[in-house]
């Protein structure tokens, strides 16, 4: 697997994602409790997220203006 393969395979837990995008683990919790958040894989009992995924959910978040519903 090359080296380009291998970053966009990355995969953080919880703790990691949310130090990822800038929110509380926490706050990470509760947008995956509402299906708000950002996709993420569960193996067993642990949650991970790829950084691919969390990429493109900042991406799909991007706004221009406070005034217009998302």
């Amino acid at each position: 697997m090359s080296d380009t393969a291998a970053e966009a395979r990355k995969m953080l837990r919880t703790d990691g994602a949310a130090l990822y995008v800038g929110l509380s683990v926490s706050t990470l919790e509760k947008l995956r409790l509402t299906g708000d958040g950002p996709e993420y894989i569960k193996l067993g009992r642990t949650v991970v997220y790829s950084t691919t995924d969390l990429d493109a959910w900042m991406e799909g978040n991007r706004r221009k203006s406070t005034s217009v519903a998302a």
